[in-house]
């Protein structure tokens, strides 16, 4: 299933995508499931992310892998693929495209996931968008608001 979540910002597509940091990344983090940094070395090819999704009743552990970064004249991107995921998901593909926009920018999150099981995929996506939807205030509250 796939969710693509765009965000008009002020600032220069590569600005933002420099911003994409630890500190982003704890910035953009949703109030729940409450997320525990464990590792996080960037954006780079073979740079890992992991985090222990903490419930409140269980804790489950997600680990990507970025698998690749690209910088282009207009737009500039990095994925992660989810290497150890919580269940119910199989399957994890962010990209996160950042691309000119005038003189600002369009902060695209793409993502790709998968429980292997279609119903339940379906079932997931408002509790996706919900939570990735959450991304945008922060994005124009940093990058401003157009």
């Amino acid at each position: 299933m796939q969710l693509h979540l765009k965000t008009n910002v002020r600032q220069d597509y590569r600005q933002v995508f420099d911003a994409f940091d630890e500190e982003l990344f704890r910035k953009l983090a949703p109030p729940y499931p409450k997320l525990k940094l464990l590792r996080f070395d960037g954006s780079a090819p073979c740079d890992m992310v992991e985090v222990e999704l903490q419930t409140g009743i269980k804790s489950f552990r997600w680990t990507s892998l970025i698998t690749e970064r690209t910088i282009t004249d207009t737009e500039a991107w990095f994925t992660d693929e989810g290497q150890q995921l919580p269940p119910p998901l199989k399957l994890w593909h962010h990209k996160h495209l950042l691309t000119a926009n005038g003189t600002g920018a369009t902060i695209h999150d793409i993502i790709n996931y998968s429980t292997d099981i279609k119903l339940l995929d379906m079932a997931m996506y408002p509790i996706m968008l919900a939570a990735f939807g959450m991304r945008k205030p922060v994005y124009r509250k940093l990058f401003g608001k157009v």
